[in-house]
């Protein structure tokens, strides 16, 4: 048997640990020997009222079982009291395992910002604020470990939770930077998604598949995770009903195109099923590799590789006849400059009316003009029509209602706005996480909520929002990027589950394009072909009315088109029958990480998801004759008598041993009138006779032996 993994002097903060997942996170990290502060505000499910019962519960249970904790009240979203409550009673923070969560599901047309920022503000906004306020401990100690709660409805999106599924998401984003920073200061962060029962699940999961998942199954996961043994770090993990599996990224080979005129929505529709093939087979281009190739960060694509073969590539293949929007109307966030000014310039070269968004200004012909105006100007010169909008993306209700106004419909949304506020999390200040989840996050919900009715009435509808690479891998000193990036995708895929049986699609892009500071470093050439215009093609291709396809992600730049999504382990299933605890994990750990087993796969949905996990309901492991209790032979089994003495004494010092007081005089003091043997006091008198229980019993340490399952009747 492996070494217990022990947690002793280990100090763990656990939000929303009042109860479900939260609540065995608890129990089992003190019954390891961890000091554990257990918060939660003691909410309802919907975030409604609090009560400071449900963590006092949680402590006496702790503190009654001879364990270290503490209460704690307060609202994930005031993160440094948090943390300040862990000082202030163990002078430390090793661990923080954030869990807190409420569920506000409504389908999209149905949400109000009121149930988005209090989704996003519980899950996202509160891990943001616990985790920032124990970095600063971490680092100086030189030892941390992180834990994220995702779920199956971020990884792949879930109807009616576009705020939950973004949240989420947003958390894997949040998890993947934080432990690319960690890395030098001994700080791991990961991210699970349990299927387990919980106060949230009992309201959406059928009451026997509920009785079918233990929360205290997945105590054993996030315990290895959190070990000081354990360096795994930027994982994602879905566990449940015993199973466990991980996840990376799968890409295809895609298409590379020539960078010319030639390279347009229509050559892209030409070649699409090659973009989007995923069966393995020999790379076109390096036939000794695979065409399916598994990034793990922003630098295993070669994106200057991708340029030199553009360089080498004739004309591209046209295929069908242009894509046209004619009598389309178009709406561009950040369509100043950049990618959205090469977007807006498509659409309106294809007949669509474009509304063009920037609320910035840039200088031109002299004089400082708003860049909407330029952009506008430079539209109607050529030809096309636009019209400008100067609004926050956060206000999306304006923009929508200036495409109404203006043109009298909607039927693309471009969702491109964006801003950088990069920095190491150290230095990082809420107000650099706010702005940028604000401008990215909140305000793609918000112009995709204000134009959703639109597209529900007319029956049709396209969105196209921009993750990008640090979305998708995380990238240090971008951790409010790349959760704004991540939570995106899970908005997104949650908008093509909805979007479905009204004709609307949702689509993400993860562009790389050329930017002013590139342009300082890089030959002219290579410039040329980083164009934000080569980026446009796949925009219009998946905007056009023409396009089936929804739900997916794609990489672009580079003259080049790939689609990328999760792959997941077949992972590991332990019976259940059995307890599973983090020793057992660590025997098991290479092959819940083993993607070359051929059981590696990808998940469409929640659906599969979960049907696969709880396949591991019928794991029963047949007990080995070795460790069956003999119950005949210890019927059969003769020793010889033995007389037990004892004396008020000894019943006494066994009373107190077992936690009596000196008001149970029934039980300590030996003139009571009802003095009388504590009833398991006769256990004693077992490890005084010459019966052999190894005889009967399977192995075990009679020292591990908890007296309070010893009884007589």
């Amino acid at each position: 048997m492996s070494q217990q993994l022990r947690f002793d002097n280990r100090v763990v903060i656990v939000s929303g640990a009042g109860g479900g997942l939260g609540k065995a996170y608890s129990l089992f990290f003190a019954s390891r020997g961890a000091k554990v502060v257990v918060n939660d505000l003691g909410a309802g499910l919907k975030g409604e009222g609090s009560s400071a019962s449900a963590a006092d519960i949680v402590v006496d249970e702790i503190t009654r079982a001879g364990g270290q904790a503490v209460a704690d009240y307060h609202n994930v979203l005031d993160g440094a009291k948090i943390v300040e409550t862990a000082m202030k009673a163990f002078g430390r923070v090793d661990i923080v395992i954030n869990n807190a969560g409420i569920l506000r599901d409504k389908s999209f047309k149905a949400m109000t910002d009121k149930d988005w920022d209090d989704v996003l503000n519980v899950h996202l906004h509160g891990a943001y604020q616990i985790t920032k306020a124990a970095w600063p401990i971490m680092r100086k100690q030189n030892f941390g470990r992180i834990i994220m709660t995702s779920s199956a409805a971020g990884i792949y999106g879930n109807f009616g939770q576009a705020n939950y599924a973004a949240a989420k998401q947003a958390l894997v984003g949040f998890s993947n930077s934080l432990a690319q920073e960690g890395h030098k200061y001994n700080i791991t962060s990961n991210a699970i998604a349990p299927l387990a029962a919980s106060r949230m699940t009992a309201t959406v999961m059928p009451r026997e598949i509920l009785d079918a998942l233990s929360p205290e199954l997945i105590a054993p996961l996030v315990a290895y995770l959190t070990h000081e043994s354990t360096t795994q770090s930027a994982g994602l993990y879905e566990i449940g009903a015993g199973k466990i599996t991980a996840h990376r990224w799968e890409a295809t080979e895609g298409v590379v195109f020539k960078a010319d005129d030639s390279f347009t929505p229509a050559a892209v529709k030409a070649r699409f099923d090659e973009i989007t093939n995923f069966e393995r087979r020999p790379s076109t281009i390096d036939p000794a590799a695979n065409a399916v190739f598994y990034p793990g960060s922003m630098k295993d694509t070669d994106w200057l590789g991708k340029l030199e073969l553009a360089k080498e590539l004739s004309a591209n293949v046209k295929g069908s006849a242009e894509l046209r929007f004619d009598g389309k109307v178009v709406v561009v966030t950040g369509a100043g400059g950049g990618l959205g000014r090469a977007y807006a310039f498509m659409f309106a070269r294809a007949g669509a009316k474009v509304v063009v968004n920037d609320l910035g200004f840039v200088e031109h012909a002299g004089s400082k003009m708003r860049a909407a105006d330029v952009v506008v100007a430079d539209i109607k010169k050529a030809g096309g029509e636009a019209v400008a909008n100067y609004d926050s993306v956060e206000d999306g209700e304006k923009l929508v209602e200036t495409a109404i106004r203006s043109f009298g419909r909607i039927d693309v949304v471009v969702n491109n706005a964006g801003i950088l506020r990069d920095k190491a999390f150290a230095n990082a200040t809420p107000q650099d996480w706010d702005l940028v989840y604000r401008v990215h996050l909140r305000g793609t919900y918000k112009v995709s909520k204000a134009a959703w009715p639109y597209f529900v009435k007319q029956n049709s509808g396209a969105i196209i929002n921009t993750n990008s690479a640090v979305g998708i891998f995380g990238n240090f000193g971008q951790t409010n990027y790349a959760a704004a990036k991540a939570g995106i995708q899970g908005l997104t895929d949650t908008l093509a589950i909805e979007g479905a049986k009204y004709g609307i699609r949702a689509n993400t892009i993860a562009p790389n394009a050329g930017t002013a500071m590139t342009a300082t470093i890089m030959p002219a050439e290579i410039v040329e072909m980083l164009k934000p215009d080569y980026v446009a093609p796949l925009v219009g291709y998946l905007a056009h009315e023409s396009t089936p396809h929804t739900g997916k992600l794609f990489q672009v730049g580079s003259c080049w088109i790939s689609e990328i999504r999760r792959q997941r382990s077949g992972g590991v299933g332990f019976p259940l029958n059995r307890p599973l605890t983090p020793e057992a994990i660590a025997q098991r750990w290479s092959d819940i990480v083993n993607f070359s087993d051929g059981s590696a796969h990808h998940v469409a949905n929640t659906r599969q998801s979960s049907a696969e996990l709880l396949e591991n309901t019928s794991n029963i492991e047949e007990e080995d004759e070795e460790e069956k209790v003999d119950i005949a032979g210890a019927y059969a089994g003769k020793s010889e008598p033995q007389r037990f003495d004892y004396t008020k004494r000894d019943v006494v010092l066994y009373a107190l041993g077992i936690g009596a007081s000196r008001k149970d005089l029934s039980l300590v003091y030996e003139n009571s009138d009802s003095f009388q043997t504590f009833p398991a006091f006769a256990v004693i008198s077992t490890f005084h006779t010459n019966l052999d229980l190894m005889s009967y019993l399977p192995p075990f340490n009679p020292m591990m032996l908890l007296h309070g399952e010893q009884y007589f009747e």
